[in-house]
């Protein structure tokens, strides 16, 4: 037969679009009004989440009449969720007066889907800022501070090279680009110098400058990967700091070469994500210069491996520029008390800080070691390209002595108090971030103008699709309510293929794109349609009609769509922001439209037509 499917075809096309139901689901329910309340980090008198607080602020509601949905405590946050707007506000106002000074207190909305869809891991669409409200950042990553960093680290090998190598030098210093020039005593100790120095890094170039100067040059490679990864590794500290709030999708991408974007959906605290983001602090644990006498410090007599910091007590410390390890490695800390009922840190180190901690302590023990706290606060001015700047502000926190060979685990002790202990444990849990950061700009909507959005989205999208199905109705009759069918199915199919795949968030211009997709989407049928009223006004039987109707309209389809699909691409590419968001939703509405066109229609017409004597088409 012609037009007939196997049993497993029509299977198929049913699973498919019953699958794509289920998946839509999620998105046709509301969303709760909810409340986060969190630790704060950047408060030292925080307080531990327990059962305790969780029923005094039950009291609190119950007392002051408003009513939530559910309380409950969940990976150290507690949640509340409402039923109406006004009582979250109404919680807000009230929880914000009592618990503000200890706790974050954030707004934001929670999916509201039964427990089966969760199961299966059936989510609603997610929303960008323009549809539902929330908090937008677009943040500064000073990226020259961490080439001076790993210009300080460079320094520190040559010396060491240099040390092992026993090669006098006169002395080794900065220079502009982050590049680096040693002084020798003669030219004689400087080309003996060259191959030891050169096997440091293949993307170091070594130049030999006047008579006993040689002058080390980063590439522009080096200098590039050392910003992509510190860039990179914001973006990941970043996302991590945000998710600790309960803010679980976050929108974090780099935008430009030292720039982060960051969207909030819901969230309309921008005081407490803000104060969050703007953590910079970072530990560095250097080896305590013991040999440098007091005298030394007070007139400055400090050698050039060797700098001064000051401790929480006031005291002048002589620490070694190299850094033994630095919080980047540090993968988890928390609070304790030792045997004299004393506040310690636990930190928890990652494969490569654990083999650097454990090769240092093995070959320094009876040696002092500090911990120093590192901070970027800015100081109200900007650069020449209008960059905040942002100045180090330094201290030592902790001098212990290493008694024996440390491994992956180890400990802070003689910190002041517990809430001082804690505060750090919950700076080293945020992560540290590669470069300091400085919000450039910050921008609030709120959900008022999101909804209106999204009421003008859909309702233009629903006077597209209702033009589209009564001309295909009116001019195709039958085959023209097939095609509506089609329509509406593959409206189903974008919505639920944007709400599995993970990034996609729905926009105004991802809304554009849905409209010009399913106002395009009926091309096809129309290809089909107007093939099949050529064969039958041909004299070609009906059966033979509709199978060389969708056979011949099968190429010109894929054609169309394929050149669609490809400029789609090149938009994704190389736009941004709503540029990729139209282009993302594009192509997966054109993809779903060839399934529904060309199969999902064809599975139809096969049903009601296939296996059938008939003369006459309603076409």
């Amino acid at each position: 037969m012609l037009n007939n499917y196997p049993l497993w075809k029509y299977l198929s096309v049913i699973l498919v679009f019953v699958t794509s139901i289920i998946y839509t689901l999620p998105s046709l329910y509301r969303d709760h009004p909810t409340i986060y309340i969190a630790q704060c980090a950047l408060d030292k008198n925080y307080q531990e989440m327990d059962d305790i607080l969780l029923c005094q602020i039950k009291k609190i509601l119950t007392y002051e009449k408003i009513i939530n949905k559910s309380i409950v405590l969940q990976a150290n946050k507690i949640r509340i969720q409402f039923f109406h707007e006004q009582d979250q506000l109404q919680a807000y106002q009230k929880l914000s007066t009592i618990f503000s000074k200890k706790y974050q207190i954030l707004l934001c909305n929670t999916p509201n889907i039964p427990h089966w869809l969760s199961a299966i891991k059936a989510k609603p669409i997610k929303l960008g800022l323009d549809l539902c409200g929330g908090i937008y950042f677009v943040i500064h990553a000073n990226t020259k501070t961490v080439l001076d960093k790993f210009q300080e680290q460079y320094i520190d090998s040559l010396r060491t090279i240099l040390f092992e190598k026993n090669i006098s030098y006169l002395k080794i210093y900065k220079i502009k680009n982050h590049d680096i020039e040693i002084n020798f005593q003669n030219s004689n100790y400087r080309n003996k110098a060259i191959l030891p120095l050169s096997e440091i890094d293949n993307d170091l170039i070594l130049h030999a400058m006047g008579t006993n100067k040689l002058h080390v040059i980063f590439s522009e490679r080096k200098k590039n990967a050392i910003r992509e990864h510190a860039i990179h590794q914001n973006c990941t500290i970043l996302h991590h700091r945000i998710h600790q709030l309960g803010i679980t999708e976050p929108l974090v991408q780099r935008h430009g070469s030292d720039r982060i974007i960051i969207e909030l959906p819901g969230f309309q605290d921008i005081e407490k994500i803000r104060e969050m983001l703007g953590t910079t602090a970072s530990l560095e644990f250097r080896l305590v210069n013991s040999a440098i006498s007091e005298f030394e410090i007070n007139n400055n007599l400090i050698p050039e491996d060797s700098e001064i910091k000051l401790s929480n007590n006031g005291y002048l410390i002589p620490l070694y520029k190299r850094i033994v390890l630095s919080g980047d490695n540090i993968i988890n800390s928390n609070v304790s008390l030792d045997e004299y009922n004393r506040p310690q840190v636990n930190i928890s180190l990652d494969k490569t800080g654990s083999t650097l901690i454990s090769n240092f302590t093995k070959n320094n023990i009876g040696k002092a070691i500090a911990t120093l706290f590192v901070e970027y606060k800015d100081n109200g001015k900007k650069d020449s390209k209008g960059h905040a700047i942002l100045i180090k502000h330094e201290k030592v926190i902790n001098i212990a002595t290493i008694q024996s060979q440390l491994s992956d685990n180890f400990r802070i002790s003689g910190i002041n108090n517990l809430n001082e202990a804690r505060h750090l444990s919950l700076l080293l849990r945020m992560g540290n971030l590669a470069a300091p950061i400085h919000i450039e700009e910050e921008r609030m909507i709120g959900p008022i103008l999101g909804k209106q959005n999204i009421v003008r989205g859909f309702t233009a999208c629903a006077l597209g699709l209702l033009t589209s199905i009564c001309f295909m109705i009116l001019w195709y009759h039958y085959f023209g309510l097939i095609a509506s069918v089609a329509l509406i199915a593959n409206l189903i199919l974008m919505i639920s293929t944007m709400s599995i795949i993970p990034g996609i968030v729905l926009t105004m211009p991802s809304i554009v794109g849905i409209i010009l997709t399913l106002s395009v989407a009926v091309d096809a049928n129309v290809l089909i349609n107007e093939r099949i009223k050529e064969e039958i006004k041909q004299g070609k039987p009906v059966q033979y009609a509709i199978y060389t109707g969708y056979r011949k309209a099968l190429t010109s389809i894929v054609d169309a769509n394929i050149t669609t699909i490809i400029t789609s691409i090149i938009l994704y590419l190389i736009g941004t922001g709503p540029i990729k968001g139209f282009a993302i939703t594009t192509i997966i509405g054109v993809g779903t439209s060839m399934f529904t066109s060309i199969v999902g229609t064809r599975a139809v017409v096969n049903l009601v037509y296939g296996k059938r004597r008939i003369n006459k088409l309603s076409i």
